[in-house]
């Protein structure tokens, strides 16, 4: 396997609910739900960084596709991070995620390792850490 990820997929509860967050309150790029002519193929992508996707996707149907029963959610099986090349960019990213609606877990705050971070929840309860690490360069 080569060390590569082309698309993350998160489960959702209200597609429509979570799309409103991540396009209108994130300001992410994307077409909208696609595949509601299929019964279990509705799903919204964002593009991100480098070519990588983000997947919005129902439970119901994921579980659906992927075979598995429909289980209980936690939020502390999966973080994403989301890494900004400032201090000040961190907070300005974790006001606008409160603003869409998300919960705020941390604040931002200094970290033990030197770096810059705070954690927030999208409505799903996906957790997000938004993070400056001052050993690493951020290419726009």
């Amino acid at each position: 396997m080569k060390p590569r990820i082309t698309v993350i997929t998160l489960g959702v509860d209200d597609l429509e609910r979570s799309l409103r967050f991540y396009r209108d309150g994130l300001c992410l790029k994307t077409e909208g739900i696609i595949g509601t002519e299929f019964e279990y193929g509705a799903v919204a992508f964002f593009d991100l960084a480098a070519g990588l996707k983000l997947a919005l996707y129902p439970r119901k149907s994921l579980a659906h596709d992927s075979g598995l029963a429909l289980g209980k959610t936690s939020a502390t099986e999966l973080s994403l991070g989301h890494n900004v090349p400032s201090k000040s960019e961190v907070d300005a990213v974790m006001e606008q995620a409160k603003h869409a609606g998300a919960v705020i877990v941390k604040p931002a705050q200094q970290t033990f390792w030197g770096g810059y971070a705070g954690y927030f929840q999208d409505p799903d309860q996906h957790l997000w850490e938004v993070v400056w690490n001052p050993q690493w360069e951020i290419r726009e």
